[in-house]
């Protein structure tokens, strides 16, 4: 049975995709901020698959030393971890001159960091067992950015840089390695925002496509793909 390992899994795309790996069987250690959401989803996906086994991990993902707890305990409990999802994010809808004081160090350590230290913590690992596939959510605004979201725009575009320099380094070991870009998609930074739910990406659609190319030949990686709503946004 396979391991996959989920940051900030308790809420939107986190949550869709966690859902997907449980209905294909796969253990699941996931992580969030706070520990209600983690037990009362533990047992939401034990009932949709009583076959899994489930690690939980009260985790705050901009600090360091608790994601490489997280990251040892996950692999205590169940082994080697072939799958990692990223995706933990931050979103400060600012420019970067109104940005506060810790803005630049929070999002650096929400949207990029995490990436990199779980990388650290499992690639090498990976490489000997020659087998692993590492999904990067990244954003639209890593492609194109967001003035008004300045700062976010930025790490965004560094995990897609980070991403291309996984794959560059895995390939050869049969590792894969897959940047998630979405458009704009209902997840809770939209909290407060009245939106039409029909003009945007739904996580189940980023769920669906993650699952998806898991599922692809052992021969096969895609790069990087782009899932926006039907508007372009």
């Amino acid at each position: 049975m396979k391991n996959a390992l989920i940051t900030a899994a308790t809420k939107g795309m986190g949550r869709a995709i966690a859902i997907g790996f449980a209905r294909e069987g796969i253990n699941l250690a996931i992580c969030a901020r706070t520990s209600d959401h983690l037990a009362d989803f533990k047992n939401e996906l034990s009932a949709i698959n009583p076959n899994i086994k489930i690690f939980t991990s009260v985790t705050d993902c901009s600090i360091k030393q608790q994601v490489l707890d997280f990251a040892a305990e996950a692999e205590r409990q169940f082994g080697f971890i072939s799958i990692i999802v990223n995706n933990v994010g931050v979103y400060t809808y600012s420019s970067i001159l109104d940005d506060g004081e810790e803005t630049f160090e929070n999002h650096i350590n929400t949207n990029l960091a995490p990436a990199y230290w779980l990388y650290r913590y499992f690639g090498k690992k990976m490489i000997a067992a020659r087998e692993g596939h590492i999904f990067n959510i990244c954003s639209a605004a890593s492609l194109n950015p967001i003035a008004e979201a300045g700062t976010y725009s930025v790490t965004k575009y560094a995990l897609l840089g980070l991403n291309k320099v996984m794959r560059l380094e895995m390939q050869q070991y049969g590792v894969k390695v897959t940047a998630i870009i979405p458009g704009s998609t209902l997840t809770n930074s939209w909290d407060g925002v009245e939106v039409d739910k029909d003009k945007m990406v739904l996580p189940g659609d980023i769920a669906s496509a993650i699952i998806n190319i898991y599922r692809m030949s052992v021969g096969v990686n895609v790069d990087e793909i782009v899932i926006k709503p039907i508007t372009g946004l």
